[in-house]
């Protein structure tokens, strides 16, 4: 952002003219006080005043200044009133009045619009991606926060995101997927208006469900990339099938029926997902497709996946993963961003990579995964060897989103946008990367940071803040000494209890941090947290033949006596105890996870030990154990109550903006303050002491 500071300066400071008019500056001392690059100033009108008994000639000098340099949202300063001169002993005191004011115009341009001066940013709006909608949420918010920046956004799914941007409808988009490819047979065409792509955020497609052994949830679910396309293909319908069980070696699963939760809008999710199934198990995909009226062969990708009978399909990853989350949804499973789980506190399965370890999505186990990704020279990317990267800690199904970008001033896109849609980008692309693993995403690396900063340099209007070549001050994490990507290799192995065989690791993924152990009887029963062989813990894992230890633990498959005699029955397909005895009201007394009374809204929900009572509309976690009431109204929520119980679910992702900059700025504010009042009497003092008494 270029801005002009207007001061008061001797003529004797070193600075020379050129044929413009323009003064050149030596520059260290100036570009030290202003702590950004200074590209010139122009000289004004002269004043001639003396100091003590020397003449001494001041200029009014227009600074010119670039605040890319600062890293800092600065604005311009104007104290431009020029002194009226009466006498040389007023000019002096004009001229050191001016002077302080000077310097507090200097120190207000470099700390920003934090302290009094508001940064001038035009509104910007775009529309798009669900999958990265987490991420850009986080980040309107902060730059809301930090530099007083409004980023309107509407996570309405990939495929509207570009047709709204091709329409000139928003400023930018986001999508999973580019313009130019055939999407059932249907060319989506490029806009009209010149674009680019720039990667915002790398993350995993993951596969969320919602499945309990017994009353208890399993949490560490592993699924062959083979298994997962059956499932989503309607080859294996049941929890227990063979080759969900051979995935599974510790798990006693359930004979309940399998529900695809599938998305039904345009959704680059399920772009995404239907590109790996059609590249890694083409005939599958091809066969699903035609039994369900898309006769193309290939069939290829979709964003607009074909709904088989008994799926259920839901809108945008809000939709998915909120259906996935309610009690009502057990047994079901669907794709959609690792931070939609996290956030819902659900688990998601760990997925067999081409090293034969079952890998979650992590941070790291999607940047190594992306160390294999192609690169198109308009910076969209090829995911075939992501799919089949050998490194143990791969996670197959990674890949980027991407920002579309104007670069030139049609369709309603001004140069004012420009700079406001620049100077986010560049804060993203950096200092928002820090947040990525904490929001449930990967962040980028440094390559696609510097292709990003190319993309910015040339938006219009565009500050041009960043240097792709000098990008020490960017701050984003992944940056090493060597150049290479810090997250890749700071990302740990595997567990050997990962390795595709007889064992399975016990511990939680994603937002379900709860271990499950692994059931007496199984293959892999020696390898659970605790070791737990005894009755009382297999009860607790739900998987046990004693029938007191099960009726006291609440357990899978119990005959006790005296737990019939209650009104309690055993489900001849889950396994599950439950309590047959339902209120008139509609609330159901034992074995219930949730109570839900009234229709104006008004969820009331009592957590059954410590579970988590989810909205069903946006998956997010309304309570973890204990009474919570949650009224809904205006898109907002409203919790109250008291939260027990030993419930071992994630807490949702909330990450509020550093709040160190506002400190700082404040102290300025007070420094700036006090320059204000006490500094012209000072100053004023001063000369008269110098000068003596004035006639």
């Amino acid at each position: 952002m270029i801005i002009r500071i207007y001061v008061w300066v001797p003529v004797s400071t070193g600075l020379t003219s050129n044929s413009h008019d323009t003064i050149e500056l030596h520059t260290t001392e100036w570009s030290s006080v202003l702590a950004m690059q200074v590209i010139g100033v122009r000289l004004g009108p002269r004043l001639d005043v003396t100091s003590g008994s020397r003449p001494v000639t001041l200029t009014e000098v227009e600074v010119v200044v670039n605040t890319a340099s600062s890293g800092l949202g600065v604005s311009p300063c104007r104290l431009y009133p020029r002194p009226a001169v009466r006498s040389p002993h007023r000019g002096r005191r004009a001229a050191g009045l001016l002077a302080v004011l000077g310097v507090v115009g200097v120190l207000l341009a470099v700390v920003g619009p934090g302290v009094g001066v508001a940064a001038s940013f035009v509104p910007i709006s775009g529309s798009g991606s669900t999958w990265s909608s987490n991420a850009v949420d986080q980040w309107r918010r902060n730059v809301a926060t930090n530099y007083g920046m409004t980023v309107n956004f509407a996570p309405n799914g990939s495929t509207s995101g570009r047709n709204d941007f091709r329409a000139g409808q928003v400023d930018f988009a986001d999508s999973d997927i580019p313009y130019g490819l055939t999407d059932g047979g249907v060319l989506d065409p490029n806009p009209t208006r010149a674009f680019g792509y720039m990667p915002i955020v790398a993350g995993g497609t993951a596969f969320m469900y919602n499945l309990k052994i017994g009353n208890n949830r399993v949490s560490n679910l592993r699924l062959s990339g083979d298994t997962i396309t059956k499932i989503f293909t309607q080859q294996i319908t049941k929890w227990d099938d063979p080759a969900i069980k051979a995935d599974n070696p510790g798990l006693l699963l359930p004979g309940r029926a399998i529900v695809p939760v599938v998305y039904s809008n345009g959704s680059g999710a399920s772009a995404q997902f239907t590109m790996w199934m059609a590249d890694q198990y083409g005939p599958q995909w091809d066969a699903y497709c035609h039994k369900n009226g898309r006769n193309l062969t290939p069939c290829g990708f979709t964003s607009f996946y074909p709904q088989g009978p008994g799926m259920e399909a839901k809108a945008q990853s809000q939709g998915v993963a909120g259906f996935v989350a309610q009690a009502s949804s057990e047994g079901s499973i669907t794709y959609v961003e690792y931070s939609y789980a996290r956030n819902a506190g659900f688990p998601v399965a760990k997925v067999l990579n081409k090293a034969n370890y079952y890998v979650e999505p992590k941070a790291g186990s999607v940047a190594v995964a992306l160390l294999k990704a192609q690169l198109h020279p308009d910076l969209t990317q090829d995911l075939a060897q992501v799919y089949i990267n050998g490194d143990p800690r791969t996670y197959p199904l990674s890949s980027y989103s991407y920002m579309i970008v104007p670069k030139d001033t049609t369709q309603n896109f001004s140069t004012d946008k420009g700079v406001t849609l620049s100077e986010f980008a560049a804060y993203f692309l950096c200092e928002g990367q820090q947040q990525a693993d904490t929001l449930g995403y990967s962040p980028l690396p440094i390559n696609l940071v510097q292709a990003g900063v190319d993309q910015i340099n040339q938006i219009p209007g565009s500050t041009k803040k960043l240097d792709r070549n000098n990008l020490a001050h960017c701050n984003n994490p992944t940056v090493s000494p060597d150049g290479g990507n810090k997250v890749a290799k700071d990302a740990p192995q595997p567990d050997p209890c990962d390795l595709k065989g007889t064992t399975q690791c016990t511990t939680g993924t994603a937002g379900a941090q709860n271990s499950t152990p692994t059931s007496p009887g199984s293959p892999a029963a020696n390898n659970t947290a605790a070791g737990a062989t005894d009755p009382a813990a297999a009860a607790a894992a739900g998987a046990t033949t004693d029938p007191a230890a099960a009726a006291a633990a609440g357990g899978a498959g119990t005959t006790d006596p005296a737990a019939a005699a209650a009104g309690a029955t055993t489900d001849p397909t889950t396994g599950a105890t439950t309590d047959s005895t339902t209120a008139a009201d509609g609330t159901t007394a034992a074995g219930a996870e949730g109570t839900t009374a009234g229709t104006d809204g008004t969820q009331a929900g009592t957590g059954q030990d410590g579970a988590t009572v989810i909205d069903p509309d946006t998956g997010q976690v309304i309570s973890r154990g204990g009474t919570t009431t949650a009224k809904k109204a205006a898109g907002t929520t409203t919790t109250a109550g008291t939260t027990t119980g030993p419930g071992a679910t994630a807490v949702p992702v909330s990450v509020d903006a550093d709040n160190r900059p506002q400190m700082l700025l404040t102290l300025f504010a007070v420094i700036l303050l006090l320059a204000l009042v006490l500094g012209p009497p000072l100053v004023a003092h001063r000369i008269r002491s110098r000068d003596g008494p004035h006639p």
